[in-house]
């Protein structure tokens, strides 16, 4: 028996896996910020459930250093000895929330993608996955020649660079805004989309008529500019997600170059599938593919979005399993 998390800054999923490591015995999702932490999640769950687990495994949104990670965009400190002691096992792993979706890709099937760039017949090398959420996640995966081994990066808190006039003046704009460091996760996330919106409205680049600004500030704003980009009904939002999705094949490409993903570049997180036909009409891949002489590099490696959003989930779960010695 083997219970897996997917710990994010939004949702907490937790699941119970058997012998079938794709279709869970036991699931749920609760939202993060309603709980002060993630053992009392833990706890409550396995006593409703009433399911002993041998093995788990949480795959957690930040760096994991010593058993130990303080969640980059959530309030809570998640501890593996805690964990440990809550579910009486020592077999209990903690790893970044992206090493746990580069783990998932294995479980996943052809339905579970979405194709950007075929790249290159029977790719094989290197993979990356660069993860547009709540904040922005990247991971690699090192091919040894046998087998593909996932690694955790903070690659999403690299400094973001600034290549045209409008980005210059956008650096300088979140350079007010976060006087410390503008990084890629303040373009390329679900509150990145937003900044972008409140970048393009202050600076005089489009209108923000009231009953926008109104929809703003009474929901969730990066759903609201999403779904008035995707129907027409705003001009700014339209820009805000253009942009969004230019900076978003940015710095993929950048990623793909920096771990050279041979073998396939996946785009993970809930922004890229709710946005598939922006993903799709060419913005990302002109900006992942504008690297100059690695253009041809680029253009060999396959490109998918991932749109199974229990990828980390599975993930989680399969990581348990390898490092517990099931699989």
């Amino acid at each position: 028996m083997i219970l897996a998390g997917d710990i994010g800054g939004t949702n907490t999923r937790l699941a119970f896996f058997g012998e079938d490591l794709v279709q869970p015995l036991a699931e749920q999702t609760v939202p993060s910020r309603a709980h002060a932490g993630l053992a009392e999640i833990v706890r409550a769950f396995v006593a409703e459930r009433r399911l002993e687990p041998q093995l788990a495994c949480f795959g957690v949104a930040g760096p994991v250093r010593d058993d130990r990670c303080e969640a980059t965009n959530l309030p809570w400190v998640v501890d593996r000895r805690e964990l440990a002691s809550c579910l009486g096992s020592e077999r209990v792993w903690l790893i970044n929330d992206l090493e746990a979706n580069a783990f998932g890709l294995a479980s996943l099937g052809e339905s579970d993608f979405c194709t950007l760039q075929e790249g290159a017949p029977g790719a094989r090398g290197n993979l990356c996955v660069v993860s547009a959420g709540t904040g922005l996640g990247e991971a690699g995966v090192l091919w040894d020649g046998d087998a593909h081994h996932p690694f955790a990066t903070e690659g999403g808190h690299a400094s973001f660079s600034a290549e045209s006039d409008l980005e210059i003046d956008l650096l300088r704009w979140l350079r007010r805004r976060f006087d410390e460091h503008v990084s890629w996760e303040r373009v390329v996330s679900g509150p990145g989309l937003v900044n972008l919106y409140h970048f393009l409205r202050d600076s005089g680049r489009g209108e923000e008529p009231a009953w926008l600004a109104d929809e703003i500030a009474a929901g969730d704003p990066a759903a609201v500019v999403s779904l008035h980009a995707q129907d027409g009904r705003s001009e700014l939002c339209a820009q805000a997600l253009d942009l969004f999705a230019h900076f978003y094949g940015a710095e993929a490409g950048n990623a793909a170059l920096k771990y050279l993903a041979i073998g396939g570049v996946y785009l993970g997180g809930g922004i890229a599938p709710r946005n598939l036909a922006k993903m799709k009409d060419g913005t990302f891949l002109r900006s992942f593919l504008d690297k100059g002489r690695m253009r041809d590099v680029l253009e060999a490696m396959p490109v998918r979005v991932v749109l199974n959003p229990k990828a980390a989930l599975l993930g989680s779960a399969r990581c348990a399993a390898l490092r517990g010695g099931a699989r």
